[in-house]
């Protein structure tokens, strides 16, 4: 079984200099990289009206067209893994993800994913990309995740993502006893050298996340986030910017634990896993009725532990 696959794409000045199938796997995320790449050399994808090669550096302003067929997902095996479904709805699904799964087989993970499970509860998702996945999140971060159940929504949900109609609304925990809330406006791009890290540049893509003091804790804040834009790693890059880094994040975040803690506090601090990052909320219209529909996913066990030792002596 095949869907057909259609788009079209102007290239961003911003990506002068990127390999085509990076650029694409990038603003094309319902997608791998590695089915983008076989488009491209077997000719599916054109350029400015002609054949190319993947390693192709772009200069921006190109104009990028796909006619391709996609196949169900052969190679991903449907497993018995459980999910935690938020909303079953004909039209899409809404799960939340805990943290640790990864979303969406790859490299080192050849199985036991997300979509290993999504195939499992509904085969009907096969023929979609990515078994109808409309956005992603980071293996250790928890929460609200959007999956399409149909060609049609899809293809709404996916464009709806695009123009910025889908509203996500994350809890975080960061460094810091922040006094008020703000708004970081810094555009991102993949650091030079790591090309697995995204850093601030000034010749990245616009990013906008805006956050407010959700609760007040010692050394750090709990922060409720929304997303402008949605770009790889954003709020972790942008809270590390501000010196607010998120807790437990291997990547961008600190070592160790700030001064004043107790010794409870310090242990919980330097025991905390993983980023304490959880998409909390969804908010987005019926893809076939426009009636307004919003999820919710209650915050995980550990970062609800990690606030109440952290609040123990509050001074509120």
């Amino acid at each position: 079984m095949t869907t057909r696959v259609n788009k079209h794409e102007r290239i961003d000045a911003a990506h002068a200099g990127q390999r085509l199938d990076a650029v694409l796997a990038e603003l094309w995320p319902d997608f791998s990289r590695s089915r983008i790449t076989a488009w491209i050399r077997e000719g599916k994808l054109r350029v400015d009206g002609g054949a190319v090669k993947p390693k192709l550096r772009v200069s921006g302003g190109e104009r990028v067209e796909l006619d391709a067929e996609l196949e169900a997902h052969s190679g991903v095996q449907p497993q018995a893994i459980e999910l935690d479904v938020l909303v079953d709805d004909p039209a899409f699904l809404v799960v939340n993800k805990p943290a640790g799964l990864v979303v969406h087989p790859g490299s080192g993970n050849p199985d036991g994913t997300l979509v290993n499970a999504l195939l499992h509860f509904d085969p009907g998702l096969a023929p979609l990309p990515r078994a109808g996945l409309v956005h992603r999140l980071d293996k250790d971060t928890s929460g609200c995740l959007l999956i399409a159940r149909t060609t049609t929504s899809h293809r709404a949900l996916v464009a709806a993502m695009k123009r910025r109609e889908i509203k996500r609304r994350y809890q975080a925990l960061v460094w810091g006893e922040i006094i008020a809330g703000g708004t970081v406006d810094e555009p991102l791009g993949r650091h030079p050298v790591d090309r697995r890290r995204q850093v601030v540049r000034r010749d990245g893509r616009r990013a906008v996340t805006h956050y407010r003091v959700g609760r007040r804790l010692k050394g750090a804040t709990l922060l409720d986030v929304e997303l402008e834009t949605g770009r790889t790693h954003q709020i972790r890059v942008h809270m590390a910017h501000v010196r607010h880094p998120i807790i437990g994040d291997p990547v961008y975040g600190r070592r160790g634990a700030p001064a004043g803690l107790s010794e409870a506090q310090r242990t919980a601090w330097q025991r905390f896993g993983r980023q304490a990052l959880h998409a909390a909320r969804l908010g987005f219209e019926h893809p076939d009725t426009g009636e307004p529909v919003e999820a919710v996913a209650p915050m995980p066990a550990d970062m609800r532990e990690l606030i109440e030792i952290l609040a123990a002596d509050e001074g509120d």
